[in-house]
């Protein structure tokens, strides 16, 4: 087994062109070189989960044993109160799996249509992201973190920034979409944004306490 890890050469355990940049923004700090996995020619993991959780730690543990470097990987998704949760671990599949296209786009505009009854009042949601990082594939103390965002969701998009179902995510305490908000500001208040604020001082406290736990 391997003791000693490349602590400033990671891959990332997405080939999601959205995530890789708020990640290289949210961890430039810690003059980490992130690497998305396709750059490495890894296959997408077979997510088969049933929680953010579980299929957080396939996908790290999936790129960290195919190219032997540190994984970090994101699992999110949007909760939805009214409906019960969904699209939850779904929400990049959310309408593929109804057949439709597999896109940002299809996934927001399936989701309008999911919801087009239900009031203002009673779209209350959250998005949800769980940050898992191995040291390597057989890591038996991986690093798991959790962010959450609270929020509601629009009757129509508004907005041309971010990804995914940002247009349609109403933040209440600034007025606008996420998809209307700066990046830095959406860095600051997001699921992601918290999950790595968190990751960031968890890994400070490794590198004080024994930099040999992550390779140093």
């Amino acid at each position: 087994m391997r003791t000693m890890y490349c602590t400033n050469h990671w891959v990332l355990a997405s080939n999601n062109a959205g995530k890789l940049r708020e990640f290289n923004d949210l961890l430039a700090p810690l003059a980490i070189k992130i690497q998305p996995q396709a750059e490495l020619e890894v296959p997408d993991a077979i997510e088969d989960g049933l929680s953010f959780i579980e299929n957080a730690l396939i996908k790290a543990r999936h790129a960290a044993r195919l190219t032997g470097l540190p994984a970090l990987s994101d699992d999110s998704g949007l909760e939805v109160d009214a409906l019960h949760g969904a699209p939850g671990i779904y929400s990049a599949r959310y309408a593929s799996m109804a057949g439709g296209d597999k896109s940002d786009l299809a996934n927001l505009n399936k989701l309008l249509v999911d919801l087009k009854d239900v009031p203002p009042a009673e779209r209350t949601a959250r998005f949800h992201c769980v940050l898992a990082f191995m040291r390597h594939a057989d890591d038996p103390t991986p690093i798991v973190i959790q962010g959450t965002w609270e929020g509601s969701l629009l009757q129509a998009p508004a907005g041309d920034k971010g990804f995914g179902y940002d247009p349609i995510f109403w933040v209440a305490a600034h007025g606008c979409s996420a998809a209307q908000l700066s990046k830095a500001e959406k860095n600051r208040l997001s699921h992601r944004g918290l999950a790595v604020a968190a990751f960031k001082r968890r890994m400070a406290q490794l590198l004080e306490q024994n930099p040999a736990a992550v390779g140093r």
